[in-house]
């Protein structure tokens, strides 16, 4: 049940419960409490009988044999019925001689007075009878009723309130999840395509189900489908452009060459900016590859231990001195040996990638501060999993920041936040999109905030235990 929506399962499980608990409770009270009084059952008809010819057959018992007599009768009575019996005369004196309590001397004499069968609550519990001999001599008969066995507890009414309340709440918790099952499958799914698996169905899932949540789940599956059609026609296309235009590119450098032999030191200017135009176009190529790689779950993913700390400050070196000579620099102000499960040249092109954006945008004479430290990622308490250590990567410039409203844009592909800025800068669009994609492939995620002192903060976080290798095919990688 971990994944059903618990407030829509929940209403629905109650709602179907206190109308069953109504129904229980209404059937008990009409069917046990509030019923008419009704005349005593035919079923003590045939006690009243066997009393009377107790009774009868003691009396003559002993008007024929006497005490003696009556005694044998008594026992004869009492080994067929388990009923323990005396018999009292009109002046309430036991004939028998037994031992008798004062309850079956108040009852004989009760029964004498109102010549009606009588009864005593207590116990033992007494049944009295009058009886008339063919000598017209009365007699009472008094037998002790034998205890009644308890009565099982699952023939009690309570116990079978219990038993209708229990059955009536499996039969509520089975047509709750049978209801919202598929919109737990379908809120599961629309996660995950909302986190890049477009190639996740609902329908399969749902078996034979015939109904309007079987219809829903068709529909997202066409939605889907026709959204993973989309995206994979517009991940060729990118690859089969990049690949195209390499060779063009190609023979645009050689007859580059070719023009800076044959020209004069006049055309020397022209030929340098259509070098640089070509360089940057060469890299966006590269990078729209490298990208289309990583959509499409072509780059070779095998994860192996790896030493970030070592990593991290190799990138850092390498991007201080690309950046003093832009009159920048690149600090490592913080950091602790760290070791993680990943592939170490996507590892690499992410930092990279998110440094290198950091050294296009700070300020001149700034410099770029890096931060490598552990942490550890929450779960929640309904998870039962303890918290997971994480490896947090901080990358912050002093340059003019990012619209708080667009900070989850700059990584998507190709997006600028100021045009003219991005084009002096020098960037394509490409590196924050490739870093995300890349730390999502390894579990973890990239984000981006502005400092309140200006500036631009990049949070890069990974997984130190072994992430899950299953590689979304989204279109939703992002870059600035």
């Amino acid at each position: 049940m971990n994944n059903l929506p618990q407030g829509l399962f929940l209403k629905i499980f109650l709602w179907f419960t206190a109308v069953v608990v109504m129904a229980i409770v209404s059937s008990f009270f009409v069917g046990e409490l509030l019923h008419p009084n009704q005349p005593p059952s035919p079923i003590h008809r045939p006690l009243d009988l066997a009393l009377n010819a107790y009774g009868l057959s003691s009396a003559e018992s002993y008007e024929r044999g006497g005490q003696g007599a009556l005694v044998a009768e008594l026992d004869r009575i009492q080994r067929e019925s388990s009923l323990h019996a005396v018999l009292f005369n009109n002046q309430i004196q036991e004939l028998s001689g037994r031992r008798t309590s004062s309850a079956a001397a108040a009852v004989a004499r009760k029964v004498f007075e109102s010549r009606l069968p009588e009864a005593a609550d207590g116990r033992p519990f007494l049944q009295a009878r009058l009886v008339r001999t063919n000598s017209d001599s009365q007699y009472v008969f008094v037998a002790e009723m034998p205890p009644r066995p308890p009565m099982p507890f699952f023939f009690h009414p309570l116990a079978h309130m219990l038993a209708m309340g229990l059955l009536g709440g499996l039969a509520c918790y089975g047509l709750a999840r049978y209801l919202t099952s598929p919109v737990a499958k379908l809120r599961a799914a629309t996660r995950e395509l909302a986190n890049g698996n477009l190639s996740v169905r609902v329908g399969p899932t749902l078996g034979r189900r015939r109904d309007e949540l079987a219809s829903l789940a068709a529909d997202f599956d066409e939605m889907a489908e026709k959204i993973q059609l989309l995206i994979d026609r517009q991940r060729r296309l990118l690859g089969d452009i990049s690949h195209e235009l390499r060779s063009p590119l190609a023979r645009l450098n050689v007859a580059l060459e070719l023009a800076r032999q044959r020209s004069g030191i006049e055309a020397a200017s022209a030929l340098e900016r259509i070098q640089r135009e070509a360089e940057i176009l060469n890299e966006m190529i590269g990078q729209l590859l490298a990208l289309t790689r990583l959509e499409s779950g072509a780059e070779e993913i095998r994860k192996v231990e790896l030493d970030l700390e070592s990593l991290v400050r190799e990138v850092v070196k390498d991007a201080d001195f690309e950046a003093r000579a832009r009159n920048r620099s690149v600090r490592l102000a913080a950091t602790e040996p760290v070791m993680i499960e990943g592939v170490p040249n996507l590892i690499r092109r992410a930092i990279e990638n998110v440094i290198r954006n950091a050294v296009h945008y700070t300020a001149e004479r700034t410099e770029v501060e890096i931060k490598l430290f552990t942490d550890s990622e929450a779960t929640p308490p309904s998870a039962g999993k303890p918290d997971n250590e994480r490896a947090v990567i901080v990358v912050r410039d002093h340059g003019p920041g990012v619209p708080d409203e667009v900070l989850n844009e700059i990584f998507r592909p190709f997006y600028r936040v100021d045009e003219a800025r991005d084009r002096e800068a020098g960037g394509v669009g490409l590196g924050l999109a490739i870093a995300e994609r890349a730390v999502r492939l390894h579990g973890g995620k990239v984000e981006a905030a502005n400092a309140r002192d200006g500036g631009l903060i990049v949070t890069i976080k990974l997984p130190k235990q072994t992430a899950d290798s299953k590689q979304p095919s989204s279109g939703s990688a992002r870059a600035r």
